[in-house]
């Protein structure tokens, strides 16, 4: 584990890509940072095979030795998929131990591609910024058109909104609606997505590493929250632009196929966030007014006859999962 950095070239960032069974993905990645690497010293990548049990290994390497990848990228094979934030402390834990550890992390996914300019806008920007300790980049979808990627923490407010989807209700709740409006200006929002997101080495010698209690979802949702804790803001930098697939590890969100059921470990972040950050009572509440919310707009979607775009047994999964039938168990 401690040969994680070539230590042939010095590491000022350390970019780490997260591989579940998405090698061809994973490549087109490290494609897209080639140029980006090259043309910001100091930069070093690792990918980490979550162990995916198929040929993504020997897929990924081949590509790295085939593009003579060597001096830049190093493949981290992991013995486990322990999730997400698993993955990635597999690779920080080691650096953060070396003499000379990296000054930032790119957490970045493999179904993201780097435009022109990603790496240094985000370098740049905490250069200049160094009380902010985390900045993610503004992500568009394969035809080049943007989407919100900024959010507010989830609350009990949100949940309310999330669950009963009225857009009078929407307005009233504007101010603790997840999703952030975004403007072409640099602004402070209170979490990004892992899929492209900037940390500071600073952060995690105040917080400590990601938490592993969650195996995928709301886990960078919870470290951003424990950075703003800590003193480190989260910036959100459209300068820097990335092309995110959403979903193509997981399945969960994607625009191109019917959702299907939420896989448990969804439920079992979000009772993890809730309990963890604001304590059961309040996780109960959460519960409760997704629940009203929802039952409402089930009532209101059949009378107005609208389609259910929902994933099958939303509502049977999320009561099966609340605190109210999971008390203590997070």
């Amino acid at each position: 584990m401690e040969t994680v950095l070539n230590p042939s070239r010095p590491c000022s960032l350390l970019i780490i890509i997260v591989n579940y069974r998405t090698a061809r993905l994973t490549i087109d990645c490290l494609r897209s940072l080639e140029h980006e690497v090259r043309s910001q010293p100091g930069t070093q990548v690792v990918v980490v095979d979550n162990a995916s049990g198929d040929q993504s290994v020997d897929a990924i390497q081949a590509a790295i030795t085939q593009h003579h990848w060597q001096d830049w990228v190093t493949l981290l094979p992991s013995s486990r998929n322990g999730g997400y934030a698993y993955g990635n402390n597999l690779a920080i834990r080691p650096t953060l131990r070396a003499d000379n550890p990296p000054s930032y992390y790119l957490l970045l996914n493999p179904d993201t591609q780097v435009r022109p300019g990603a790496l240094k806008a985000l370098v740049d920007f905490m250069e200049q910024h160094p009380t902010v300790g985390i900045a993610g980049s503004s992500f568009e979808n394969q035809e080049g058109q943007l989407w919100a990627n900024a959010f507010r923490f989830p609350s009990v407010w949100s949940e309310l909104d999330g669950g009963l989807r009225l857009g009078l209700v929407s307005k009233l709740l504007s101010k603790w609606v997840v999703t952030q409006p975004m403007t072409e200006q640099a602004q402070a929002v209170d979490w990004l997505p892992g899929a492209s997101m900037m940390i500071r080495r600073q952060v995690f010698e105040t917080i400590g590493l990601m938490d592993e209690g969650y195996f995928l979802y709301y886990e960078e949702t919870d470290f951003c929250l424990q950075a703003k804790r800590a003193g480190w803001p989260c910036w959100y930098v459209p300068q820097s632009r990335v092309m995110h697939i959403a979903g193509q590890s997981t399945g969960v969100r994607s625009e191109d196929r019917a959702p299907k059921r939420l896989p448990q470990y969804v439920f079992d972040s979000r009772r993890r966030y809730f309990v963890k950050n604001h304590g059961w009572l309040y996780a109960a509440l959460a519960d409760l007014a997704w629940s009203i919310g929802y039952s409402l707009w089930s009532m209101r979607r059949v009378i107005q006859r609208k389609p259910n775009t929902d994933p099958p047994y939303l509502f049977l999964d999320s009561l099966r999962n609340s605190v109210f039938l999971k008390f203590g168990s997070y």
